[in-house]
């Protein structure tokens, strides 16, 4: 097995492969392939099952009665999918986790993981890095959708990607109608309020990437 993604991973990161390789000689766990859309975990399916993504990329989709859906996080090689509801009390998955692209996981059962956790303080400390962080995300998360208008989720996103990274050009997702769908508004919408912030001099579009102009022009943009 190549070691370098779980090296690299979340829960991992720190520990030599020569450990990683001892550990998980000793820890049951399997290694599972899902193809491009097929759902790994399911809405409100039992929770006891945590993956780590070593090749492709998964998403965790909210649909509601309506039809609508929310692309609540994507995950990549290295991060790991599943763990908040797994040693939740409810211990129930709270969203679907669509493979995006032909995906290969290595999957632990709660005990397992627990137990590895046990063994070496440095992957405890790991997980509650990712717990605290994932939790930090989703109230990121819930305040870009508390904004109404189409031109502050977008300043709200863009100001947050620039925070996280520390530089003013943004990579955005894989394309317009994703970065729309991620934000629960129309590509339509979505394009016309850039071209007005563009228009501004507050951005500039680049392709796929985009570069802040003006940080305290966009922050403002938030109050409108």
């Amino acid at each position: 097995m190549d070691y370098s993604v779980l090296e690299k991973s979340t829960l991992f990161q720190g520990i030599p492969a020569k450990e990683l390789r001892e550990y998980l000689e000793k820890t049951p766990h399997h290694i599972q392939c899902y193809d491009k859309e097929e759902t790994i975990f399911h809405l409100m399916d039992p929770a006891f099952r945590i993956g780590i993504i070593l090749e492709g990329r998964a998403e965790a989709q909210k649909s509601f009665p309506n039809g609508s859906q929310v692309n609540v996080s994507v995950r990549v090689p290295g991060e790991l999918i599943g763990p908040a509801a797994v040693y939740s009390k409810n211990q129930r998955y709270p969203c679907d986790i669509v493979a995006l692209e032909p995906t290969t996981l290595m999957m632990f059962q709660k005990e397992d993981l627990l137990s590895l956790m046990q063994k070496d303080v440095r992957i405890l400390r790991n997980f509650t890095t990712e717990i605290a962080s994932a939790t930090y995300m989703l109230q990121q998360r819930l305040e870009l959708l508390s904004y109404g208008g189409i031109a502050q989720k977008a300043a709200f996103w863009l100001l947050m990607q620039v925070r996280q990274t520390g530089k003013t050009t943004v990579q955005l997702p894989e394309s317009m109608s994703k970065w729309a769908m991620i934000m629960n508004v129309s590509r339509p919408s979505l394009h016309r309020e850039i071209k007005k912030l563009e228009e501004k001099g507050i951005i500039r579009c680049m392709g796929k990437t985009i570069e802040v102009l003006k940080q305290d022009d966009l922050q403002s943009v938030l109050s409108d």
